[in-house]
């Protein structure tokens, strides 16, 4: 590949990332406010209930859902790529039933099995009416994920980020005064707030789509459905084990160490994903479609994949050291000053957050290659593993423990991952990934130990500088990776706004 192309790749990676973590940053901070509120009103347990039920609706939603809207978007990108019209309006017609008809499903198991699932859960019945109600939001999730769907695999990636901002928006808008007014009795009508201004939000910018009006007799969608369950089972199984590890986490805290564990687990649990998530959700949105459309040339898929995980690396670096740095003065003020006991999980999970950057870019090399059964098994074994290390964590080190267990989690499916890809196609990390790799871990593992080693004020004082370099760099390679005029790029656009 000619350097112009290589570096022409390199600013699609980067402006992909920056428009989704753009329109993130914007969620975070409606979201850190959001946060904050609930934190003073409700307090640690008022936090975990808010964990638990989102873990208890979470799991049946992933089931019921059977992972269509992630399907929904293959489907969707292929049909638009034939360029047929009417296979791109059945495909969205088709979607569009299908999610109305599980959203149906996954709200009315879920009543039905609300008294069972508040037993399991908190091993009583007290939950029952509350996990009821809350019903609803399967199907508002469902219809939602579908017509988000549209939009990603109509590749309108400025509306998806818009979306996601007035989502946030207006769930943070309306949820609050719930929360304010009732005190714990709004938690439940707070969660039913945030998923109605996801399905507005979500129906807004897909009505904005134009879509061919074509016939299609149920009959007739039964191969269209079908594609899009046996694509989406995959997906599925792979959300379920995660609902499903997530969901376990919290019982096993609640069981031995209380409601308020599992409030100090959803803070840090929370915070860890922060600055990470806008990184991996744009290798979701742009990265995944890009990788699939050249997956059968494995030089061209390993250079993708280099390619990701470079950028990856040093937007990454930054967020993860200041985290560490001052993780516990943002929990605090984030939270509450109940909340800084999760600054011991919270160093774990972030150690865990790098090899998750890491490792992301060779899970979708997988998915792109078609190899469904691989990645399942792959993440089955990897869940497996987890919820045996969560077990063992806070059987030895209390809730510490589960922090620990899944930082070793990604140090195993890290090294999983890239022997199976190895093996698909020859994979390597560059000798650029593995020189910037190993300095920044060699960074990050330094700015885990300081608080360790030294006192509070010079641990601080030495992270802040430590950051501060670490990001002067990243912005260097990112200079270097993309060419002098996409920082120097800047400028005049600034000037040319503020005039």
């Amino acid at each position: 590949m000619s350097d112009p192309e290589t570096k022409a790749s390199y600013n699609q990676i980067v402006k992909a990332t920056t428009l989704v973590g753009g329109s993130q940053i914007i969620g975070i901070l409606l979201g850190i406010f959001r946060t904050k509120v609930m934190a003073l009103l409700l307090g640690l347990e008022g936090i975990g209930l808010i964990g638990l039920y989102s873990a208890v609706t979470g799991m049946v939603g992933t089931i019921t859902g059977l992972g269509i809207g992630s399907s929904g978007v293959r489907q969707i990108a292929e049909a638009v790529g034939s360029g047929d019209e009417k296979k791109v309006a059945r495909t969205i017609l088709s979607l569009r039933r299908t999610v109305l008809v599980l959203g149906t499903i996954g709200m009315l198991l879920t009543a039905v099995l609300s008294r069972p699932l508040s037993q399991i859960t908190f091993g009583s019945d007290d939950h029952a009416v509350a996990i009821a109600l809350l019903s609803v939001t399967l199907f508002l999730g469902a219809v939602s994920s579908g017509q988000t769907a549209l939009v990603q695999g109509m590749r309108r990636i400025a509306d998806l980020a818009r979306l996601s901002v007035f989502g946030a928006f207006f769930g943070a808008i309306f949820s609050i005064p719930m929360v304010f007014c009732w005190g714990k009795s709004g938690i439940v009508p707070s969660i039913i707030a945030v998923s109605t201004m996801s399905i507005l939000t979500s129906w807004w910018f897909a009505r904005k789509i134009p879509v061919a009006k074509v016939e299609l007799p149920w009959r007739e969608a039964k191969s269209e459905v079908q594609g899009l369950i046996s694509l989406g089972l995959v997906f599925m199984a792979s959300s379920l084990m995660s609902s499903g590890v997530a969901y376990l986490v919290r019982i096993l805290v609640l069981r031995q160490i209380g409601l308020d564990g599992v409030g100090l687990y959803q803070a840090a649990n929370t915070l860890s994903t922060i600055y990470i998530g806008f990184v991996l959700n744009a290798m979701g949105m742009d990265f995944y479609p890009r990788l699939t459309a050249v997956a059968q040339d494995n030089a061209a898929c390993n250079r993708m994949v280099n390619e990701q995980t470079e950028v990856g690396l040093v937007v990454a670096a930054p967020g993860i050291l200041a985290t560490l740095t001052f993780a516990p003065i943002v929990m605090e003020l984030f939270y509450s000053a109940q909340f800084v006991p999760a600054y011991d999980v919270l160093r774990w999970q972030i150690l865990g957050m790098f090899l998750r950057v890491v490792s992301w870019p060779l899970g979708f090399a997988i998915m792109a290659k078609g190899k469904g059964k691989i990645f399942f098994w792959t993440e089955f074994a990897a869940h497996t593993l987890h919820v045996a290390l969560l077990w063992l964590g806070l059987y030895l080190f209390g809730l510490e423990g589960t922090g620990i267990a899944f930082f070793i989690l990604y140090i195993f499916y890290t090294a999983l991952i890239l022997a199976v890809v190895r093996r698909l196609s020859g994979f390597n990390w560059s000798a650029a990934n593995l020189r910037r790799g190993l300095a920044i871990a060699a960074c990050i593992g330094l700015a885990f130990l300081l608080p360790r080693i030294l006192p509070g004020t010079v641990a601080l004082a030495i992270g802040t500088l430590l950051t501060l370099a670490v990001g002067i760099y990243c912005l260097r390679v990112l200079r270097l990776l993309m060419g002098p005029g996409w920082l120097d790029g800047f400028r005049p656009k600034a000037k040319a706004r503020a005039g």
